[in-house]
């Protein structure tokens, strides 16, 4: 964006730079030409009417295309921002996919683990219970 800007800021110093050289340059030859001075007053104003009318006509012009650049500016803004909703609302539509999935997996694995915990318990019970019986089984012999 600075690149445009400093674009814009030469040519329009380009152009302010044209006009008063014209300008200068059109009256250094009217001074120096071999004129009345009635003929040459109404040279000068007759000149300076002219740069003035171009140089009115160039900033209605770049006016224009100013309008137009700001205008283009804003639209692209729009996109670029409905853009962005858009992906951020997938990016977002994707994390709930993905913090659901894990949350299902989290539950079942905790339900795996439960079920192996409870395994181990009856598994050690019996284990202890068989110890038990087989002890008591000796002591009575």
């Amino acid at each position: 964006m600075s690149g445009s800007n400093d674009s814009g800021n030469y040519t329009r110093g380009f152009i302010i730079g044209a006009i008063v050289g014209g300008v200068s340059g059109a009256i250094t030859a009217l001074l120096l030409a071999p004129k009345s001075g009635v003929e040459l007053r109404k040279d000068i104003s007759d000149q300076s009417v002219e740069y003035y009318t171009k140089a009115a006509d160039y900033f209605k012009t770049m006016e224009g295309k100013v309008g137009d650049g700001i205008n283009e500016g804003k639209l692209k803004a729009q996109g670029i921002m409905d853009n962005a909703r858009h992906k951020a609302g997938d990016i977002l539509h994707d994390a709930e996919s993905v913090i659901k999935d894990a949350r299902l997996k989290a539950s079942n694995a905790k339900d795996q683990i439960q079920d192996r915990i409870e395994n181990i318990r009856d598994a050690a019970k019996a284990g202890t219970d068989a110890f038990k019986s087989e002890m008591k089984s000796i002591d009575n012999k």
